[in-house]
């Protein structure tokens, strides 16, 4: 139940709003001076603070920044007389969520109310999203500072308060066990076991063994029982990857498993109870296999409750200098060699390039210049033998227009680590210009200082 403070200097106001409001089921505190609604402020907890402008001996505007002090996020109204309106709109300025003219309508004031709490709630959970991306330990592993890139984050916390099931659907190299993964470290089955299983890497005969488990007899050359997939991850996260591969007869006994939470390991007769989140992942549309007959529509929707989609780098291509810088650290540690960057041109080639095996290829592509250069800078000749200049049809050109303008805009950030006036002179823009072009492209000059 959402508690709000009302702060005016006339106690019939107060009585008539406290009695409106506990209608519509708030917790109201009042007080007719500025001091105790401080005081109460410090005490209590509050959603939401209503305030007279012309408090006697104390401004509304003063108290409302009194109450920030206290608590910064709390969303305050402020009540004014008709004379007073250009003071409210100051207050607004400084702070204020809104204002209401005396004599107000109640339904006006409830919906005021209302909006103001939606408003606040939504502000609270991505502050709290926010905090637990930046200091989950769970996460130092994704790398990006594209607006895609934080969304999927914003996801993967959200899917992982609800401990039901999660689907991750994108293409090959774009990072999907790393997602699921991340998924369970932010999550409260972080401490329970994590199993993965490729269903595309088994065999059909071998896959259901490997997940059930099988008792001593139950085939031939089944000498001692084994401990299926399913019960190792009990209590904990069972990864499948490329579900999509999976063979129909097996989709009908998954089926049950997430169904019944229980299954049979073959040739046994009792059954094993499990407690396991799963998630699934695909490189294909699961939604098109369904069409095609390939998967299960009734499983489809069972692990399909929250999907995560992941973009492909040439959608995330801002995040390309911030990858590169990663692995190039990461092979140079590794083979004990002191590279400390890329030539421009062949930072270049990779903003131009589509990556069609995404993070994978580039990863491969660096490892490899690493491996083979004896210089500190990777040139572009390291790279020229590795990646093959895309032959795709000619894209429209309002299209190859924008896609060069991205590209250009982002290296240049790089490369000025997000300093805008030099960006703009190297570009030869104004500088409020190049802040729009910066704003039509989604780039935040933040996310490429030092």
């Amino acid at each position: 139940m959402d508690r709000i403070l009302v702060v005016d200097d006339d106690q019939n106001v107060l009585k008539v709003i406290k009695m409106r409001l506990e209608s519509k089921d708030y917790r109201v505190a009042t007080a007719l001076k500025a001091d105790k609604a401080i005081k109460m402020a410090g005490v209590d907890r509050f959603d939401l603070a209503l305030v007279d402008l012309k408090l006697n001996g104390k401004d509304g505007i003063e108290v409302m920044k009194n109450l920030h002090q206290i608590n910064p996020e709390l969303p305050v109204i402020i009540l004014t007389a008709f004379g007073t309106i250009k003071n409210a709109v100051d207050a607004m300025k400084q702070g204020a969520y809104g204002y209401l003219t005396k004599p107000f309508e109640y339904h006006e004031l409830l919906m005021q109310i209302n909006n103001c709490l939606q408003k606040s709630r939504l502000s609270e959970e991505k502050n709290r999203i926010e905090y637990i991306i930046k200091n989950g330990h769970g996460f130092k592993d994704i790398i990006g500072k594209s607006q895609r890139i934080k969304e999927v984050m914003r996801e993967v916390v959200r899917a992982a308060e609800a401990d039901c099931s999660v689907y991750i659907e994108g293409e090959s190299g774009t990072g999907k066990e790393l997602i699921a993964k991340t998924l369970r470290m932010v999550s409260s089955r972080k401490d329970g076991p994590f199993v993965v299983i490729n269903c595309a890497a088994i065999p059909e005969t071998l896959l259901e063994s490997e997940l059930f488990g099988y008792e001593k007899g139950a085939f031939t050359g089944a000498d001692r029982s084994k401990i299926g997939l399913f019960a190792q991850a009990h209590q904990g996260t069972f990864f499948l990857d490329e579900v999509s591969e999976m063979p129909l007869s097996m989709q009908v006994k998954l089926l049950r498993v997430l169904e019944k939470k229980e299954f049979y390991p073959l040739g046994g007769g009792k059954t094993i109870k499990v407690d396991v989140r799963v998630i699934a992942a695909s490189n294909k549309n699961l939604e098109e296999e369904v069409k095609k007959g390939n998967f299960r529509e009734d499983l489809f929707y069972r692990i399909h409750v929250i999907p995560v989609k992941l973009p492909p780098l040439r959608d995330r291509k801002e995040d390309i200098p911030v990858l590169s810088k990663y692995f190039l650290d990461k092979f140079s540690k590794k083979m004990k060699k002191d590279i400390k960057s890329f030539s421009l041109s062949a930072m270049q080639k990779f903003m131009l390039h589509s990556w069609p095996g995404n993070i994978r290829e580039l990863e491969n592509v660096i490892e490899r210049a690493v491996a083979i250069t004896d210089h500190n800078v990777i040139t572009e000749d390291l790279v020229l033998g590795t990646i093959k200049m895309d032959q795709e049809k000619l894209q429209p050109l309002k299209n190859a227009k924008e896609d060069f303008e991205k590209n250009y805009l982002t290296q240049l950030v790089e490369l000025t680590q997000g300093n805008i006036s030099r960006a703009a002179k190297l570009a030869g823009k104004y500088r409020a210009d190049f802040y729009e072009l910066l704003r039509k492209y989604d780039l935040n000059p933040a996310d490429f200082r030092k």
